[in-house]
């Protein structure tokens, strides 16, 4: 009989949610009580000495660090770091912290890839709380013969991508393009990526779970029933469990896809272009996926500061085939054969196109270590009506004076099976009626709170001038890309 899901839902929200007060006044005794606690309950028994890292552990810092993406909260001065750091191998390290951050009052934080945009995968401004670091958890078992996988959570994408492809040039898996992004994390939230416009989003490929609940239960679809079943695709499975792998269909790619780069400046109409775009990317051929990076550069040849619209894209076929339907589709962009050159290659070798990655092996997609030492911010917005040409004009304008900010507007289409799906298939609500999504991304390497604190006044100038532009619906949009800034907060963006 599947367990009654909601109830455990609202057992596990509260555990989360769970106050603090105690632990705070006695904080030694809660760690040595969780530890106790936790070597009745993982296997095998003495587990913890290379389990949990206290703050007075030689490694703490080294665990820490090892997947945080976005230093900026390891430099301020109110974020809290964890009391304890877990890092299961297997899943009775999970059950066991479960169990006992709940005895012993310890909230409890999920960390993937450490790619959360707001650092919520290993920070928090107010709570005591615990790290359950799933980076051992990451085997991936690929079933060719029918077209599944199953990945644990503490694998990233590059991991995934590389079990799928590396042997099978006609087998990939639609999600993101960042291959050190966590699985766990990417298809709880929903995941889009440059197939999706043809197979649907990540989160829609999941065929079955394992989770630990909030009783340290370890549940798969069939026991945890299928309301939870349906939360943790695209829900944010952390409010709801811990997620410790997914079995995920996948999909067909052809052996040859065509990934390419067209760079258009101010002065090579880039606003009539973006304008353009907006109108029929998501009409576009389910196999073309073409985003938009845009952002303001010195132009090369006049030195004056322009705009650069990069377009972004990936076809599954051949360029033989493109070239005829950029014909059809988008002859504005003047498209020929010529930009072909060097574009073909297999799937997997177009994960590493859109990952930066030049002149590297596919074996650099198992390096999970974080790109960059630097800050960032992001946050994004739906489309849902074409921005007028003359209004692309005034944004251009507004990122053109603002010199000392590094920001990139990515510009992703929806469309195709993205788009079929309806809104209610899984909590991942962004379907029909959405043109595009605008995510405005900055990176700094400054540590400087002063630089900072610059940085993320502008994003919130910016965010608000874009207002008018975008929807402000929560109702079919959906709440966008992760930000603690919802409605009015001081300290937070």
């Amino acid at each position: 009989m599947a367990i009654s899901a909601f109830g455990n839902l609202a057992i596990f929200s509260l555990l989360l949610l769970i106050t603090a007060a105690s632990a705070i006044t006695a904080s030694n005794t809660a760690h040595e009580n969780f530890l106790q606690c936790f070597l009745n309950h993982a296997q095998p028994s003495n587990a913890s000495s290379h389990l949990v890292y206290t703050p007075n552990t030689t490694a703490y810092n080294t665990v820490l660090r090892s997947s945080i993406q976005n230093i900026r909260f390891l430099y301020s001065s109110t974020t809290k770091k964890p009391v304890l750091i877990v890092t299961p191998t297997n899943e009775s390290h999970v059950q066991a912290s479960v169990v006992c951050s709940r005895k012993h009052g310890l909230n409890i934080r999920v960390r993937s890839g450490g790619h959360d945009y707001e650092g919520m995968s290993y920070v928090s401004d107010h709570e005591v709380f615990i790290i359950v670091d799933l980076a051992n958890l990451r085997s991936i078992t690929v079933d060719a013969e029918h077209g599944t996988a199953w990945v644990q959570a503490g694998a990233t994408l590059g991991e995934l991508y590389y079990a799928i492809g590396v042997n099978n040039k006609t087998t990939g898996f639609t999600a993101g393009v960042c291959p050190t992004v966590g699985v766990g994390g990417h298809i709880s939230g929903g995941g889009i990526g440059t197939i999706s416009r043809k197979y649907g989003a990540a989160a829609d490929n999941v065929i079955d779970a394992q989770l630990v609940d909030a009783h340290g239960r370890l549940l798969n679809r069939e026991s945890m029933g299928e309301d939870l079943f349906w939360a943790i695709r695209g829900g944010g499975a952390a409010s709801f469990g811990i997620v410790l792998s997914y079995k995920i269909k996948l999909v067909y790619v052809p052996p040859i896809v065509t990934a390419f780069n067209i760079n258009r400046n101010l002065r090579q109409n880039a606003t009539y272009l973006v304008s353009r775009w907006q109108q029929i990317a998501e009409k576009f051929d389910e196999n073309l996926y073409m985003r938009v990076i845009a952002q303001a550069v010195d132009d090369s040849t006049t030195g004056n500061r322009t705009i650069q619209a990069l377009f972004n894209s990936l076809f599954l076929g051949t360029c033989e085939e493109l070239v005829t339907l950029m014909e059809k589709s988008f002859p504005e962009l003047g498209f020929e054969a010529k930009d072909c050159s060097g574009s073909e290659m297999s799937w997997l070798e177009s994960v590493l196109f859109f990952a930066g990655y030049s002149n590297e092996s596919v074996n650099i997609l198992l390096d999970r270590r974080p790109e960059y030492n630097s800050s960032f911010k992001a946050k994004s917005d739906f489309v849902r009506e074409p921005i007028p040409e003359t209004e692309w004009e005034k944004i251009w304008k507004f990122l053109l004076e603002a010199k000392d900010e590094p920001l990139v507007m990515i510009m992703e289409p929806f469309g195709g099976r993205l788009s079929e799906i309806s809104e209610s298939a899984i909590p991942f609500p962004h379907r029909k009626g959405n043109l595009y999504i605008i995510q405005y991304f900055m990176r700094w390497f400054e540590i400087d709170p002063a630089v900072t604190k610059r940085h993320l006044d502008w994003m919130r100038k910016l965010y608000a001038f874009m207002t008018p532009y975008v929807s402000t619906s929560l109702g079919p949009s959906g709440q966008p890309a992760a930000s603690r800034r919802v409605g009015e907060n001081p300290s937070m963006v």
